[in-house]
């Protein structure tokens, strides 16, 4: 971690100006406050002080005094920004007045499953997440700025140049970018990650969001990581490849398994598909989330295992020989909309759910599941994911694991927001209904 010194230096030496002190509220929408470069070596000795009671799942008006602490490990200069009189960010973990970690800081609720994750033996919960997202011509409609599909090399244009400066930025914040390409729908893009430790990949995960954003929008466009903002086309997920490691061991590899995965492994993936129902409203958080997790359109909702079928909701990519640090699973339902610090926190409670417990793993299913009809599943014990928001907080309310993991306080908050979204959701009178139904009732 840089020393305080080391940062007032880099402050120092690059003409920054202002820090942006980032965090989330408990959707994971990014909030912000700027302060002057003589307020720095305050802040990072005893933190700012603000009103909690404003951000969403955070303190009641009684008791609405919080702290940002910054985290020095986070600072960076942000690319976009005039780079005289520089601005910088760092993320905060928030505390209570008198130094607490605050309960409800999303940051925090993933640091203590790190913490539980480290009590049982692993020193790294490797990530690599997949954000998909779509190029619009303004937030106003769905005006496509290309006509491209999955890996389509298409002609140069505005998208194109958008993901290559977006990756640019990205580098100069310290993310590691392994590849980029075209989605399967027009307008969608991906850039992947290099796979890193879960608190450091949850902090990329909210800067890649703002950085895509924030390049579209100096070309004059609009970036939304929408899960499905256009009917008919495929919606935008975020397969999360997963791993732990003790040194630098993969604990997911057995080299003597048929499958080349280890008892840990298994048992991790069993508790992800054990407990997936009862967190997938973290993972698919929003009423949109659920237009996208439908048969059809590569969205994964049956509930089983598989090494090449991506039907399945969670994918072991196959074991290459010399390749064993590699082994992962990959589970396919969540989207990139959500709060990064609980998707992570819940994927790896129920992971360690499923070790300590000690969780046996079915078999795969190598056959299309999409292809099965509803008998055919039933017979196999293929059950499915929540087909709507109301539905996956119906599960979420009941479930111990996402209690213990979000803490009592977060957890009300956010089954409280959730139950009020989808009670505004039903009552909408939409523009299918008055076709549909207004014509011949």
């Amino acid at each position: 971690m840089p020393s305080k010194e080391e940062i007032l230096k880099q402050v120092q030496d690059n003409d920054v100006e202002f820090i942006r002190l980032w965090f989330t509220d408990i959707n994971g929408i990014l909030k912000s406050f700027s302060i002057g470069r003589e307020e720095l070596k305050h802040a990072l000795e005893d933190g700012m002080g603000f009103d909690g009671s404003s951000i969403t799942g955070f303190q009641d008006i009684e008791e609405s005094d919080m702290i940002a602490m910054p985290d020095p490990n986070t600072f960076a200069i942000l690319p976009w920004r005039p780079q005289e009189k520089a601005v910088a960010r760092m993320i905060c973990d928030i505390k209570q007045p008198g130094g607490k970690p605050y309960e409800g800081d999303p940051r925090y609720i993933l640091k203590r499953q790190l913490a539980k994750m480290a009590k049982l033996g692993y020193d790294h919960f490797y990530v690599g997440p997949e954000l998909e997202y779509f190029y619009f011509k303004d937030s106003k409609g769905t005006e496509t700025l290309d006509e491209g599909g999955y890996f389509d090399l298409t002609p140069l244009d505005m998208a194109s140049n958008l993901r290559r400066d977006t990756i640019f930025a990205m580098k100069k914040l310290g993310i590691n970018i392994e590849y980029s390409h075209h989605e399967v729908a027009p307008s969608q893009h991906e850039i992947d990650m290099r796979y890193d430790d879960g608190l450091k990949m949850a902090d990329d995960m909210v800067t890649y969001r703002l950085t895509v954003k924030e390049i579209a929008s100096a070309n004059g466009v609009y970036a939304t990581f929408m899960p499905k903002p256009i009917f008919g086309q495929n919606g935008s997920g975020m397969h999360v490849h997963q791993s732990l490691f003790k040194g630098k061991s993969n604990t997911f590899f057995d080299k003597t398994d048929k499958y080349h995965l280890s008892k840990v492994g298994k048992s991790y993936i069993a508790g992800i598909l054990k407990h997936a129902p009862e967190i997938v409203s973290i993972l698919a958080p929003w009423v949109n989330s659920y237009k996208r997790l439908v048969p059809g359109y590569e969205a994964p909702v049956y509930i089983a295992w598989s090494r090449r079928n991506r039907s399945a909701l969670v994918r072991v990519p196959m074991y290459a020989p010399g390749k064993e640090t590699a082994t992962r699973m990959e589970l396919r339902c969540p989207d990139p909309s959500g709060n990064p610090y609980l998707q992570l926190a819940v994927m790896l409670a129920a992971g360690l759910k499923g070790i300590e417990e000690e969780y046996k793993l079915q078999e795969p299913m190598e056959l299309n599941l999409y292809h099965l009809t509803d008998e055919e599943r039933e017979e196999r014990g293929i059950k499915s994911l929540p087909s709507s928001l109301g539905e996956a907080i119906g599960l979420a309310s009941k479930s111990e694991l996402l209690r213990d993991t979000l803490g009592d306080h977060t957890f009300k908050r956010f089954i409280d927001l959730k139950k009020k979204e989808w009670d505004e959701f039903r009552i909408q009178v939409t523009e299918y209904e008055i076709k549909k139904y207004l014509p011949i009732l």
